[in-house]
């Protein structure tokens, strides 16, 4: 291939941005060289100077597993097509070089699987923005959006562009994603924002960044407003602690950065949003000299344990600088055996010196208050005029009704059931996968006619071993790959080890691909055979092909086993992914361990570890084929009133090398009757309280589990002192119109007499009601305990549409009802009462019998429904 020449760069770049580009991707082509022909046979192709250059530029920094996974030709298209759109739009001269390589030109936006989407969506989305200005493109792109996609939760895997189109909703990464994916094919510079973790509740949140004439702009994915700059997330981004966006190249921006490599940088984004200091932090040993290569943490409490929102290593004068929020964090700094850890309130200090004098862990509990950064009022805006405001509205309806329609294009039930009926399938089964495929549910049934006349319900049950959303974005040849690839080795497991543990495709949030027959080719039939009557020398095997690369991505775990089978490197967790998939293709039941996450195989023993050289998990005599382990017995304490709920308001973490690792269970699981079986070691308890201005009263017990013992913990909670006060007073006369038929006014008072009410004001197309919705479906047992109505309110909608909303939220507790407040007098009485305050809907109230306000939240604040719940139980039992 021909080398790329730095002396007449067809892009404006320094000598220093050229050299790096140049060094890092001589090292790509020795990485690489496994697939040298799939990867770099593109180079050989006629190619311009800039379409050689571009290209390069993205192998420079292209992350690990994109190596793995995909070829060269798809790297083109999109280098292709970016520069054809900067040629071709009113734009693309004034983007500078440095700006287009940077936030036009890359294909991946966040963890999604990458596809040939720049063609697809300039098609669509390009003649909208012909004669717009930029600001003005950014804003038809987001209404664009809104027509593709809507907001849902879902796992933690990222839909791609074309994924998420094809669903019709999905989480806010994935919005973002697709909106940041539309921006750059239609040649505007854009970025996924992203905060790890807000400070004053348990949740995350990620936006978008779009760049016009010089200057950045944020918009809400897939929730267009009127103007740019604005959305309902603004109010808390106000109090965040990090807000960043990650750049894949050694970038020399304008913005902080917070962390960079040779292949990645993570730039700061907060000052964009918030107050921001820089904290720098000294690492001393107990002598008082400078600790350099000292790992740094910098922890805030979220979902129940100390999250890192950076972790850094300190320089060679013992420290590091992190840019955050003007709240409070914890920060804990280790080396080797050694560690220091304290809490900082980010306002009153801008220098913290950490000693590292303790070795272990504490032996009594410690309690501790992190508080959030305050409230910021939204800054005064000049009103839009009422043209425009309906003009939006207008704009965001016909957005809805463009989506509903194609929704309606996807399988229905009965569909489904003559499907099964023709099929001789359970009807119920059938209409279950096929409602979860969503847009992809014909090319899902089609599979189902071709496979299941061959192999009866395995097609089926291939199917429902997958996860839910792997139904909306699996073409059909990739799960023909993996049936007829299993199907042969079924007999030698019961069905359920076979299902659960060969037949199951995924292992993780790994990209879904067609694997087993390319791995199955690889072996002779008697390696096969020798590796499935001893597991352990897959692992031998492993050890001396593979090589385990952490350095080389941000994004573990995330590529396909075929692509990290085929490089012979991926990063450890890929490779632990990799092992399994090679396990389950070659007819050897494997997992990841539940809780842990390490890669087991199953013998005749049980389940056994597998380890790999240089895995950062690798225990320390590589003779020890088995973990030792000790179980675990959690008691929570009931004098304290609060149930423990996994990941709410608890979690577990292990020690290991100094830092904590959180254990995985379900999130909100209840029910810890039965003892844990967990690895021999040291083990922090977190439990936390959170109030309603966010303050969270934490408390850090710590333990051990010695190998083959059990241990009882008691689960317990520094528990604030709070009055539940009385914020105003409701007219009991207040009435709503009622959402069913003929059941014409509800009386607030009435409702409220026997056991107070729950009253909430939404705006359903909205994320933030989005997410009450949720959650009361989630507490749907616990509401109608609590016996006390809760009034869904929405304003300027029919009966006809409250129907439709009603089907929507089908898990909402049974004493939920929906009601219209078309001209929001009702709303208007409640704000009289207590202000409503800045950050929109929904709006949250208890009220107690004599319907005064005991409760009230408004905007996003995830877990609102749970403080309302918990407000309401204790002013019945009072």
């Amino acid at each position: 291939m021909k080398p790329m020449e730095l002396k007449t760069p067809v892009f404006s770049l320094s000598e220093q941005e050229l050299l790096n580009m140049e060094q890092r991707f001589k090292e790509k082509l020795e990485i690489g060289a496994a697939r040298r022909q799939e990867l770099f046979g593109v180079f050989d192709e006629p190619l311009t100077a800039e379409e050689r250059f571009a290209l390069q530029f993205l192998y420079a920094y292209m992350p690990l597993n994109d190596m793995a996974d995909y070829s060269g030709e798809l790297f083109l298209s999109h280098v292709r097509q970016a520069l054809a759109t900067r040629r071709e739009s009113e734009w693309g001269s004034r983007i500078p070089d440095s700006v287009f390589l940077h936030f036009v030109l890359p294909y991946r936006v966040n963890n999604e699987n990458i596809e040939d989407y720049r063609g697809v969506i300039y098609s669509e989305l390009g003649p909208r923005v012909q004669g717009l200005t930029m600001e003005e493109a950014i804003l038809e792109a987001n209404y664009w959006c809104h027509e593709k996609a809507t907001y849902i939760g879902s796992d933690l895997r990222t839909l791609s562009p074309l994924g998420l189109i094809r669903s019709a909703r999905g989480r806010c990464g994935e919005e973002s994603t697709l909106c940041v994916s539309a921006l750059r094919s239609i040649g505007i510079p854009a970025r996924q924002c992203y905060t790890p973790r807000w400070a004053h509740c348990d949740d995350n949140h990620a936006w978008v960044e779009a760049w016009a004439d010089g200057q950045w702009h944020y918009i809400g994915a897939c929730e267009p407003e009127a103007r740019l700059d604005q959305g309902w997330f603004s109010g808390p981004a106000r109090r965040a602690m990090l807000v960043h966006s990650r750049v894949p190249a050694q970038y020399a921006g304008p913005e902080d950065i917070t962390y960079a490599d040779k292949w990645h940088t993570e730039i700061n984004l907060l000052d964009n949003y918030a107050p921001a200091r820089t904290i720098t932090v000294s690492v001393r040993d107990s002598g008082g000299a400078a600790v350099s290569g000292a790992t740094v943490q910098f922890l805030l409490y979220n979902y129940a344990e100390l999250f890192p929102l950076a972790q850094l290593v300190t320089d060679a004068q013992g420290e590091v600088s992190f840019k955050t929020g003007y709240g409070e964090l914890m920060v804990r700094a280790v080396y080797e055996e050694q560690w220091g850890q304290c809490k900082i309130t980010v306002p009153e200090a801008e220098r913290l010196e950490i000693v590292l004098s303790q070795t272990g862990q504490p032996q009594a509990a410690e309690d501790f208050i992190m508080v959030p950064p305050p409230e910021i009022p939204d800054p005064e805006l000049a009103p839009l005029t009422e043209e425009a405001l309906e003009r939006h509205a207008a704009r965001v309806a016909e957005g809805t009704a463009i989506r509903a329609a194609y929704e309606a294009s996807f399988m229905n039930e009965t569909e489904a059931e003559e499907l099964a009926r023709g099929l001789k399938l359970p009807e119920d089964r059938v209409w279950a996968v096929l409602e979860k495929a969503r847009g992809n549910s014909h090319d899902i049934a089609a599979f189902l006619k071709e496979q299941s006349p061959k192999h009866g319900e395995w097609a089926l049950k291939l199917l429902e071993v997958l996860n839910d959303k792997d139904l909306i974005d699996t073409a059909r040849e990739v799960l023909v790959d993996h049936l007829e690839g299993a199907l042969p080795l079924l007999g030698e497991q019961e069905d359920e080890i076979f299902s659960r543990y060969i037949l199951r495709p995924r292992v993780y949030f790994e990209m879904f691909t067609p694997y087993r027959k390319a791995i199955q080719s690889a072996f002779t039939a008697e390696e096969a055979a020798e590796f499935r009557r001893d597991p352990s020398r897959l692992v031998e095997f492993f050890n001396q092909e593979w090589e385990i690369r952490d350095d080389l991505t941000h994004l573990r775990g995330k590529a396909a086993p075929g692509g990290t089978f085929a490089l012979k490197k991926g990063d450890s967790v890929s490779i632990d992914l990799c092992f399994v998939a090679v396990c389950r293709s070659l007819g050897i039941p494997a997992r990841l361990h539940p809780s842990e996450l390490y890669p087991q195989f199953k013998d005749e023993s049980g389940w056994q570890a597998a380890e790999f050289e240089g895995h950062p998990r690798t225990i320390a005599s590589s003779k020890q084929e088995t973990r030792e382990t000790g179980t675990l017995r959690l008691v929570s304490e009931s004098e304290s009133g609060t149930e423990a709920s996994y990941n709410e308001n608890f979690t577990l973490a292990r020690l290991e090398n100094g830092i904590y690792k959180t254990l995985i269970y379900p999130h909100a699981k209840k029910d810890f009757a039965e003892p844990l079986e967990v690895e021999a070691g040291e083990y922090r308890l977190t439990t936390g309280i959170r109030l309603k201005e966010g303050t969270v009263y934490g408390r850090l017990a710590y333990f051990e589990v010695q190998p083959g013992k059990e241990i009882t913990v008691p689960i317990t909670f520094h528990q604030p002192e709070q009055a539940i006060p009385v914020l105003g007073q409701v007219d009991p006369a207040a009435v709503f119109t009622a959402g069913n038929e003929g059941a014409g006014t509800i009386r607030l008072g009435e409702r409220a007499a026997d056991k107070g009410a729950v009253v909430a004001f939404l705006d359903p197309s909205r994320e933030p009601s989005k997410h009450l919705l949720r959650e009361s479906a989630e507490l749907a047992e616990a509401f109608d305990a609590a016996g006390a109505p809760l009034l869904l309110v929405t304003g300027g909608a029919d009966k006809a549409a409250l129907a439709e909303l009603q089907a929507a939220h089908p898990g909402l507790p049974s004493i939920a009802g929906f009601v219209l407040d078309p001209a929001d007098e009702s709303l208007q009485a409640f704000a009289k009462a207590v202000p409503l305050g800045g950050s929109g809907y929904p709006y949250l109230y208890v009220l107690d019998r004599e319907c005064r306000i005991r409760y009230q939240e408004s905007g996003y604040k995830p877990g609102s429904g749970k403080e309302a719940l918990g407000i309401l139980t204790g002013i019945q039992s009072n």
